[in-house]
């Protein structure tokens, strides 16, 4: 049913298993898990885009907290003004909720597959020539050994199961049955004791929930003061700093060894991924801002400018010209012994000074 994920997930592996098996050895379990690890990677690399597109998008939604809380309490009353709404700001910020957890959704089908894979490696039993559910009975170990795995061919699964990492065989867990872990016994390779099974899962465990406690606080760590106020955001980081770390510890037990190198991996890749990302779109910001302060500075006034009033417009110089030529017509007339036009101003503009005239019937005085 979900061969679409089965079929890729085990080319990958399979893939860096061939890259690895050539330096290391076929059969060594350090190519084994490294190969699991660069399944990880491989994975991520992938998903680094929408990654991207999920950070911008929690970033964006902290700066629109401030608006969506406006618009909660504003229709508090009306859920589907609010609905309508709260769409609208979305499209006008082109704003998609479904990137913040878009890259998480991705990662459950991979981690589902690759969990089926190591499984089937040890499965006794066949469909259709692959190792998978069903049809156990009257199956034995040497049977399953001989039965190839998606892409993995007979001597794959051969190698797979005669792999050990420091005596642990990838796909076995501390839990698991003894009936079980006789699969791994093949060509002259002994049955794993559940004491190197547990040396290896335990620390791998511990580094698993430490190392999801730390990427948890990081990303709680860059969250606006509003958006940690929030109830929903107060819980979910709550989950994400002390739940999901001990949830880890608690099922490390029942998980394989290959499985914990994928957590462990996953949560290594995610910490690095986050610091080049977050940075990376900080001095972005930082950038826009200076930019912002630049243009501001070039389009301020320089120290001791006097400053331009933009709505006072200049005079025509050809408006002044015939001004000037009105004001001395009348000067012009009186020296060519013309008299001057009546109501015409006297030459260059001058007022009458009362002064220069005495009163009537006063004589003048010596």
């Amino acid at each position: 049913m979900l061969d679409f994920i089965y079929y890729p997930v085990s080319a990958i592996l399979w893939f860096w298993h061939q890259a690895f098996g050539y330096v290391l050895g076929k059969n060594s379990g350090f190519a084994w898990a490294l190969a699991v690890v660069f399944l990880v990677f491989t994975l991520r690399l992938v998903l680094y885009k929408p990654f991207v597109k999920q950070v911008r998008t929690t970033r964006q939604m902290q700066e629109l907290q401030p608006q969506i809380k406006e618009l909660q309490k504003k229709y508090k009353n009306d859920r589907q003004e609010m609905t309508v709404q709260m769409q609208k700001l979305q499209k006008d910020h082109g704003f998609n909720p479904l990137m913040g957890c878009l890259p998480v959704l991705l990662q459950v089908p991979v981690f589902i597959g690759l969990f089926h894979v190591l499984r089937s490696f040890n499965r006794v039993g066949s469909v259709g020539g692959i190792a998978g559910f069903g049809h156990s009975g009257g199956m034995s170990v040497e049977q399953n050994a001989n039965t190839a795995n998606y892409i993995f061919s007979p001597g794959d699964v051969q190698s797979f199961l005669a792999a050990r990492l420091f005596g642990a065989p990838l796909s076995s867990y501390i839990t698991q049955p003894m009936a079980q872990l006789q699969s791994f016994v093949h060509d002259g390779v002994g049955l794993p004791s559940k004491a190197a099974i547990a040396a290896v899962s335990i620390p791998l465990m511990i580094i698993a929930g430490i190392a999801t406690h730390m990427n948890a606080r990081a990303s709680v760590a860059r969250q606006s003061a509003e958006a940690a106020a929030n109830p929903q955001a107060a819980m979910m980081n709550k989950l994400a700093l002390y739940v999901f770390p001990l949830g880890v510890m608690v099922g490390g037990p029942f998980l394989p060894v290959a499985i914990l190198l994928y957590w462990v991996s996953n949560n290594i890749w995610t910490y690095g991924q986050q610091h080049l990302v977050f940075g990376k779109i900080e001095a972005e910001e930082e950038h826009k801002k200076q930019a912002a302060l630049d243009r501001r500075a070039q389009n301020a006034p320089k120290p001791g400018a006097k400053p331009v009033d933009v709505r006072k417009k200049p005079q025509d110089a050809s408006s002044n010209g015939v001004a000037d030529a009105i004001e001395d017509a009348p000067a012009a007339a009186t020296q060519n012994g013309s008299k001057p036009a009546p109501g015409a101003r006297p030459a260059g503009g001058a007022k009458k000074r009362s002064g220069n005239r005495g009163r009537p019937n006063q004589k003048r005085r010596r």
